[in-house]
């Protein structure tokens, strides 16, 4: 029993802490990993400070959220969309809800911008953004680039002609961006708040592959075997195209 006792006192402030976060002026906190629903009691986030919530998160709710002078809440990047309710709060001027896609690599397409569902019942704000844009897509493959011809020889004669760079590959599309519903009081300033739904711009196009280099000439004992041209370099891939753009809802109650 005693044992029981001492593990319940060393866990009570764990739970505490949990339900309270504070990220402190011009620092960033990223909250433990965990998926589904989570409930915070109160959430403040100081000036130029970034709180970043875990792909894992489906639905948030505070009770209290307090956010300075352009001060972030980030939303890592997923398939699955986030909810977000706030039941009173502050957020400050120039203050960032940003939920972008990630960028797109060799091995991975750009993701589109995280669906959000924002609930503000009793929640004053100054000029706020909310960011759902798309990733950027993956740049194209450079060419390969074309193999030197070989060397003229007083035996074979002439040298052979440089081999053509190839063609680089084409950019990726864009990420699209993601769909924001707002659920706010008749009496929220919905135009003090900024909303970005744009697609990811596309991938850059990749560079041609370099032209091989002809084959060098050589001085025999009566002649010289001509050198050879170089070979053509290869044709630059097309740019990407941009992502779809998101959709913006607001639904008062």
């Amino acid at each position: 029993m005693r044992k029981l006792c001492l593990l319940a006192a060393l866990f009570a402030p764990l739970a505490l802490a949990q339900s309270e976060v504070k990220v402190e002026a011009h620092s960033f906190l990223k909250l433990p990993p965990r998926t589904g629903s989570l409930s915070l009691d109160q959430v403040e986030v100081a000036d130029y400070a970034t709180l970043l919530i875990p792909a894992g998160v489906t639905e948030l709710r505070i009770g209290e959220l307090r956010m300075g002078r352009e001060a972030r809440l980030g939303i890592a990047p997923a398939e699955q969309g986030l909810r977000l309710e706030v039941a009173h709060g502050e957020i400050g001027i120039g203050s960032h809800i940003t939920a972008s896609g990630s960028a797109g690599s060799s091995s991975k397409p750009a993701t589109a911008g995280r669906n959000l569902s924002l609930r503000l019942v009793d929640v004053k704000v100054g000029e706020m953004t909310v960011d759902v844009r798309g990733g950027i897509g993956a740049p194209g493959l450079s060419g390969l680039a074309g193999a030197d011809g070989d060397s003229a020889g007083c035996l074979w004669g002439e040298a052979s002609r440089g081999w053509d760079g190839q063609p680089g590959g084409d950019g990726q599309t864009g990420g699209a961006g993601g769909q924001v519903r707002l659920e706010v009081p008749e009496s929220f300033p919905v135009d003090l708040l900024r909303v970005r739904l744009d697609g990811g711009a596309g991938g850059a196009p990749g560079e041609g592959g370099a032209a091989g280099e002809g084959g060098e000439s050589k001085g025999c004992l009566l002649y010289e075997a001509d050198g050879a041209k170089a070979g053509r370099a290869g044709q630059p891939g097309q740019p990407g195209a941009a992502g779809n753009p998101g959709s913006f809802k607001v639904v008062r109650f």
